[in-house]
């Protein structure tokens, strides 16, 4: 494919690397030169410097020729001016990443598809939906739902008195013969290594374990790794972004008891006129007097959500030192995931990566329908749907020729999620869920073409 993204931020980078696995024809535009150096020196694609909405510089890109152009920077009348002109000039798809919600709240109303624009990421809007998904499922660090929550993915970091620390994947198998889940990633503690689990892979206390799950599984989950379901229903969120703006407008229609602290005093009172069933209060959250005065320690969740990551990390801290349920602090470098579970923050988001992720499977070959890249681990997870012809068609598991660093979580057939182990055959319609290291996945997309 030759693909042209513009913007090399967070975003446009972390695309391009995810990219460069597969040999992909892949132009980055921006108009600062030091972000297109980083990336010309660190990724083998090509980089044009000047304004990505320049009909001249389209050209010389080449977009006549392009099957997607992409825009990620950071003005959103850039991106959607880019993908009505790349469309005008010949490309065959355009995405475009947005802030204002509203466009993707009124798709069918306004049909962007006329303009040019086939699809519309807000990195605001998904991270507000991690973050409802996230309390829903309190005890886990990381989540993800496939297909409605047929097949669930949580990310749990292991107790001393988890049940099958100390013992391998097939040992905990025939102790718990009628669990309704498999790991399918898991990092130890204090490395950055992540391995793939296999059949002699030995659970350890304190090792970061991803599991697939169907939805009775997870109350399983909650016994067997020594969490607590624990009830969120008094929500703290620190600043009025649009981050935290959706996401008190959500949890608020979802019956959460949301307060919302934002340090503006004309934005907490358009705020307080635009979500009346919050109670916004105009205050500096990094005064912790403040926090106590408001009731902090009566908080199950704490989120922080302001546009510095040092301030949301801080806060999360002071709520963790109270023993609220729960954490989670939004962060602009990706870099901080690492820092995560040994500062004790229960989870850190971060919205460009979860919006790289949205629009790469846009990308993907093989009819993959969704992406995820764990959060500080070298492993993603695909969602495959199985044609007539795909290889892995009417073969079992264990037949499968399937790579060494990648194992399959799950399938759901027929609107059902399964737990398919080695005797499963796998069908035409089927829906896998496959985790693996990046490297192997070009391997398992021409298993499932």
């Amino acid at each position: 494919m030759k693909i042209i993204i513009a913007g090399a931020g967070e975003v446009g980078f972390h695309l391009a690397k995810l990219l460069s696995y597969e040999s992909q024809d892949i132009t980055l535009i921006d108009t600062d030169k030091e972000s297109l150096a980083y990336a010309d020196n660190h990724l083998d694609i090509r980089v044009l410097k000047g304004d990505a909405t320049s009909i001249s510089l389209l050209k010389d890109a080449s977009v006549q020729d392009s099957d997607l152009v992409i825009g990620v920077t950071s003005s959103e009348t850039t991106n959607i001016t880019l993908c009505m002109l790349a469309k005008q000039l010949g490309c065959k798809r355009t995405i475009a990443r947005i802030s204002n919600t509203e466009f993707i709240k009124n798709k069918e109303l306004v049909r962007f598809s006329d303009l040019g624009i086939d699809e519309l990421i807000s990195p605001e809007a998904l991270a507000a939906t991690e973050i409802q998904l996230l309390l829903n499922k309190s005890a886990f660090n990381d989540t993800y739902e496939f297909e409605e929550g047929e097949l669930i993915m949580v990310g749990v970091s292991l107790m001393k008195s988890a049940p099958f620390v100390g013992k391998t994947v097939k040992e905990a198998a025939k102790i718990f013969p009628e669990l309704h889940f498999i790991a399918i990633a898991l990092q130890r503690s204090g490395t950055q290594y992540t391995v793939i689990p296999k059949g002699d892979t030995l659970f350890k206390e304190g090792d970061q374990v991803y599991f697939i799950t169907v939805k009775k599984g997870v109350d399983e989950l909650y016994k067997l790794t020594g969490k607590k379901k624990a009830e969120i229903k008094n929500v703290m969120i620190l600043g009025g972004s649009k981050v935290g703006y959706k996401t008190a407008r959500d949890l608020c229609k979802s019956k959460f008891n949301v307060k919302l602290i934002e340090k503006n005093k004309e934005k907490a009172f358009d705020l307080a006129d635009e979500l009346p069933n919050a109670l916004v209060i105009n205050g500096d959250g990094r005064n912790v007097e403040l926090l106590e005065e408001e009731s902090l320690d009566s908080m199950d969740a704490f989120i922080a959500v302001t546009g510095n990551s040092e301030t949301n990390i801080m806060s999360c801290l002071v709520a963790k030192s109270k023993f609220i349920k729960k954490t989670i602090a939004l962060v602009e470098n990706m870099d901080y995931f690492q820092l995560s579970q040994s500062i004790g923050i229960d989870t850190l988001i971060n919205k460009k990566l979860l919006a790289a992720n949205n629009i790469f499977r846009h990308i993907r070959k093989g009819e993959v329908v969704a992406l995820m890249r764990l959060n500080n681990l070298n492993a993603e997870i695909l969602e495959f749907v199985v044609k007539k012809h795909s290889k892995v068609a009417g073969s079992t598991i264990k037949d499968l020729n399937f790579p060494e660093n990648a194992n399959i979580g799950g399938v759901v057939r027929n609107g059902e999620g399964i737990i398919a182990l080695g005797g499963f055959e796998i069908q035409e319609g089927d829906r896998v869920v496959v985790c693996c290291h990046p490297e192997q996945i070009p391997k398992i997309e021409r298993m499932f073409l």
